[in-house]
C-alpha cells in the first residue's frame, strides 16, 4: 500500500478542513497525523 508523505498529509487535511469535507474523512486524517506524531501548525 502506497503512503502520503508527511507533507502531503498535513496539506490534504488542511484542505479538507478548509472545503470542509466530510467529518469522518477529518477524523481519518487527524488520527494518521497524531499517529506519525506530526505537529500542525495553527494559522
Amino acid at each position: 500500500m502506497l503512503q502520503l508523505s508527511d507533507q502531503l498529509l498535513i496539506y490534504s487535511y488542511q484542505q479538507a478542513r478548509r472545503l470542509k469535507l466530510n467529518n469522518e474523512f477529518i477524523v481519518m486524517l487527524e488520527r494518521e497525523i497524531q499517529k506519525r506524531s506530526l505537529k500542525l501548525s495553527r494559522l
